[in-house]
């Protein structure tokens, strides 16, 4: 009995052992299954966002038993697999993906095995690249993870590039720089003059005929026979135009008729009809305000220096430079339909002076600097160059920080768009002597190309371009006339090589501008420059030759009364036959100054052969009540036209545009409202102008009733773009 129990003991316990499952093995007994992670964290590092990286992460068995271990974790970061064997006494993988976004994450891995569970940090940082565009041409520009920051290198030679100047093509890579062919403009239309503008590529204009002195004739150019004189249309004005007696032309001849009722003694004018003669009178309908073609709030005043312009146009856009009383100041561009295009704040939030606009950029005065803004897109800063060129060395040699001004009438452009500009300066915390010079800046830069030599003096100056000669200076302290052509006449102090006005010396140092002084000097003027076919009204004083010809004085003797010549603006006509100048004039005779009234401002026109006044008229609108003269420009068919304003009884002042010929005043329209007129300018067949109305600033453009003249010298700065650059 006893051995049969004791087998039964023996039984049980065997079942009982065998029944014991301490591992996952069931083959393997008494062993432990567990895990552990071979790291704590898990480090993804930087990783560009948009892009996926795999880690892998190792799990050790910590027994001879296998475990099945499950893995869960959350976004931006994911498991391959969501479960793992891991061997008795073995590892396991577990693959984690981390899907970069733009900021630094962190996360967490848990594992889970039966009762075991382990934590692993996961972290990552997602990178958002740099936009990485090539600074230099013939590179490439990519993104480095690692810095953070763009990484440029050379293409190889030979590969395809555009040239960054539009007058060449076909542009290969040679050792980083693209080089291209030049382009070619002619048209083989002998009409055209085609050039090549380095940020426009080919531009065509119409050839200008030469003026005809016969005012009934006119210059076309035909294709085959190139330019020839042709009669202008029979009944068009030659001189003085009224119901008594009329100058008109017949058969290209220019005579004098008595106008029959019926006669178009006055033109239409976008507020007024046509006026005709009626019994020896010139009848015409009651004039209206003008309507704006567009109106836009400026958002602030308009700024402008001492003479300088408020509003600019080039190529359809209208600038203005704007101060707000908390925004700061900002250069702000229109289309001439009166769509804003951009508002580019200066970075200073400085007030800024308009001076010149072309394709190649906007030019600015700003504190002891110039600066040059993009005249699309943005308008963001292209250049801002120190006026500091005191003791500049022509080898490029570092200056002294003397910081010079320069301003209205003292910057032109040449036709390439570089920057001709003369600056001046004090050695000793602005007090005298003065000293002065002139410098050519680049276009595309700023950086100086070529430079005067020092000189005594300084102060306005004006400064005027002749695109097939080169560029000429008056100052008016001692009454000089200079000339600088397009090819420097002086060695230069490093022995490069002289090259074409305007460019820099192939070993980086400065072409010489020499200045020779004209044969002709006109002391005493203002500080007034025209230029147009050969003639140069200068300081409101002298016709002169721009060879430096014999001196022609103007006639301002007004006899019984005293004319005292407004330094601009200057007008000269597209053959320069005629000149065309403003005064304030006085009728007292006794010293005592005008009042109110009685201080009137008259245009008064010159022939430039003989000095001798052509006509007067008052450019006031209204006979008896003080007024001021705002802005003129000549028009065709040589009418001049002049906005001008009158201060109404009540104080308020409200604004005319006038047409003014061969001494008449043809008529006048009023803008719509009781205006303060800031500046003004006249582009094509619209006057810009602005304005403030109730308290507001606005643009606003005005119809002319035809087109401003694009030749010779029809506004203050040579062009509605400022440039200082007369055209032919």
């Amino acid at each position: 009995m006893s051995r049969i129990r004791a087998r039964w003991w023996l039984l049980l316990l065997l079942v009982l052992v065998g029944g014991c499952r301490c591992g996952d093995d069931p083959n393997v007994g008494g062993a432990s299954a567990s895990f552990r992670p071979q790291v704590e964290v898990v480090d993804f590092g930087r990783v560009l966002e948009g892009t996926q990286v795999r880690r892998s992460l190792t799990l050790v068995a910590t027994g001879r038993a296998g475990v099945t271990v499950d893995a869960v974790t959350d976004a931006p970061f994911f498991v391959v697999v969501s479960q793992i064997v891991v061997g008795g006494s073995g590892t396991g993988t577990v693959d984690i993906l981390f899907s970069a976004g733009s900021t630094q994450v962190e996360g967490e891995l848990v594992l889970t095995a039966g009762r075991t569970t382990a934590k692993v940090k996961l972290t990552g940082v997602g990178v958002r690249p740099l936009a990485c565009i090539p600074q230099r041409e013939c590179h490439d520009s990519r993104f480095d993870l690692d810095s953070g920051l763009c990484i440029e290198s050379p293409q190889a030679d030979g590969a395809s590039c555009i040239p960054s100047s539009r007058c060449q093509e076909n542009g290969r890579c040679q050792a980083g720089i693209c080089v291209g062919q030049p382009r070619t403009c002619n048209d083989d239309n002998p009409c055209t003059v085609d050039s090549c503008s380095p940020t426009q590529g080919c531009v065509t204009a119409n050839v200008a005929c030469p003026v005809p002195s016969n005012p009934c004739k006119v210059g076309v150019c035909d294709r085959n026979s190139g330019c020839q004189e042709v009669d202008v249309a029979d009944f068009s004005p030659c001189g003085a135009v009224s119901c008594k007696a009329a100058r008109v032309c017949f058969s290209g001849t220019c005579r004098s008729v008595t106008p029959p009722d019926g006669f178009v003694c006055a033109p239409a004018t976008p507020c007024q009809d046509e006026g005709k003669c009626s019994a020896g009178e010139c009848m015409r309908p009651d004039a209206g305000d003008l309507e704006s073609v567009f109106s836009a709030e400026l958002g602030g005043m308009p700024v402008a220096e001492d003479g300088g312009p408020v509003l600019l146009v080039d190529d359809g856009t209208v600038y203005a430079s704007v101060c707000g009383e908390d925004a700061g100041c900002w250069l702000a561009a229109y289309t001439e339909s009166g769509l804003l295009r951009y508002e580019s704040p200066y970075e200073d939030g400085g007030a800024r002076t308009l001076l010149a606009a072309s394709d190649a950029g906007v030019v600015v005065l700003a504190p002891e600097a110039l600066e040059a803004y993009a005249p699309r897109g943005v308008g963001e800063l292209r250049w801002r160059t120190s006026l500091a060129f005191a003791d500049t060395a022509l080898d490029g040699g570092t200056p002294e920080v003397v910081p010079g001004t320069t301003g209205a009438g003292r910057v032109a452009l040449t036709k390439e768009g570089d920057v001709l500009t003369y600056v001046t300066w004090s050695d000793d915390a602005g007090t005298e002597p003065l000293r002065s010079r002139l410098v050519l800046l680049s276009a595309d830069a700023g950086v100086p190309l070529a430079m005067g030599p020092e000189e005594d003096g300084g102060g306005a100056a004006r400064l005027a371009v002749d695109d097939a000669r080169g560029a000429y200076l008056y100052t008016p302290w001692d009454g000089r006339l200079a000339f600088t052509d397009q090819a420097s006449a002086d060695p230069v102090t490093d022995g490069g090589t002289l090259m074409a006005f305007g460019d820099a010396l192939d070993d980086g140092g400065l072409a010489s501008l020499s200045l020779e002084p004209l044969d002709a000097s006109v002391p005493g003027g203002a500080s007034s420059l025209a230029l147009a076919s050969g003639r140069l009204l200068v300081g409101t004083q002298a016709f002169v030759d721009t060879d430096g010809g014999v001196l022609t004085a103007l006639d301002w003797d007004a006899g019984t009364r005293t004319l005292s010549p407004l330094a601009e603006p200057v007008l000269m006509s597209p053959g320069g036959a005629t000149g065309h100048a403003f005064a304030f004039a006085c009728d007292h005779t006794d010293g005592t100054p005008c009042e109110g009234a009685e201080l009137r401002t008259v245009l008064r026109s010159f022939s430039s052969d003989d000095g001798q006044f052509l006509s007067e008229v008052d450019v006031l609108p209204s006979p008896v009540l003080p007024g001021a003269f705002h802005e003129a420009a000549l028009l065709e068919q040589n009418t001049v036209g002049v906005l001008a304003d009158a201060e109404l009884p009540n104080g308020q002042r409200q604004a005319w545009l006038e047409w003014i010929a061969f001494g008449n005043k043809l008529n006048q329209c009023s803008l719509p409202g009781r205006v303060e007129v800031a500046g003004a300018v006249f582009a094509g067949d619209l006057l810009h102008v602005a304005l403030r109305r109730d308290g507001v600033w606005w643009l606003e453009s005005y119809p002319v009733g035809g087109r401003t003249e694009s030749r010779g010298w029809p506004q203050r700065n040579g062009s509605p773009a400022g440039t200082r650059r007369a055209a032919p």
